[in-house]
């Protein structure tokens, strides 16, 4: 069992993180890169073991070595699956290599599909606690806020995912995210309040805004402007390293 621990970041006004407050514009680049994907998730069954993506290791999980291997399982959408990029530059991919380069025995399992949503990661989790799982990284909600989901419902399904987590003893990390004006200003102060509201009710390592130092970053973007490219990426993952890495050893 690896034990938790609370991460604190500076807060600006409202409570949400000083480098939250981006551009209406890249805002909106940043919600987009969660959702403006060629492939939806609602195009998938959901639970079915074809709506998960493979390990990222050549490992099978039923192999005695990597069985006994701790296992950190990157729930997400499109930023966390890699759209647009070849798998070795999506962000599991490269957390993998930094593990083994840092000497951590952990199995890194990129369960991100493109164009999902809080509802649809709930509907995943019974699968993917199927197998042991050490540390749950969540990455969704960018796509509840594009659709102008209720953010009560986002709240609901992040925190059934989050206690199912939990409950299987896996350590959560727990990413937020912010939204534009798109949707008016009670929409917005409600989803921003969701994410830290529920990292403090759970007291889970938590990373505010996982886009950062990336949204709005023309050469850290692909061609669209849109989605993260292995540049991106690889500021990301130091985004997730910060945050994980302390976790590791406990």
């Amino acid at each position: 069992m690896m034990g938790r621990r609370s991460h604190r970041f500076p807060a600006g006004r409202g409570g949400m993180p000083r480098y939250a407050a981006v551009p209406a514009l890249s805002l909106a680049l940043a919600l987009l890169a969660a959702g403006a994907c060629e492939r939806s998730a609602t195009d998938r069954t959901p639970g079915r073991k074809d709506s998960v993506p493979p390990v990222e290791t050549a490992e099978s999980v039923s192999d005695g070595a990597a069985a006994e291997r701790p296992v950190i399982v990157a729930l997400g959408d499109s930023l966390t699956e890699g759209y647009g990029v070849t798998r070795p530059e999506s962000w599991p991919a490269l957390l993998q290599s930094r593990l083994e380069a840092e000497g951590y025995p952990h199995r890194v399992v990129n369960a991100g599909i493109a164009g999902d949503t809080t509802a649809g990661g709930l509907a995943r989790m019974d699968w993917l606690l199927q197998q042991r799982i050490d540390i749950l990284i969540v990455e969704l909600g960018g796509n509840d806020g594009l659709r102008g989901v209720d953010p009560a419902a986002t709240r609901a399904n992040l925190s059934a995912i989050v206690r199912k987590g939990l409950d299987a003893r896996a350590t959560v990390v727990f990413v937020g995210m912010t939204m534009p004006f798109n949707y008016g200003s009670d929409y917005k102060e409600r989803y921003d309040a969701v994410f830290p509201e529920l990292a403090e009710r759970y007291d889970l390592p938590f990373i505010p805004f996982f886009l950062k130092d990336v949204a709005g970053v023309r050469k850290l973007t692909l061609p669209d402007g849109i989605h993260p490219n292995g540049e991106g990426y690889k500021v990301i993952l130091e985004t997730v390293w910060e945050t994980l890495e302390p976790l590791l050893e406990n």
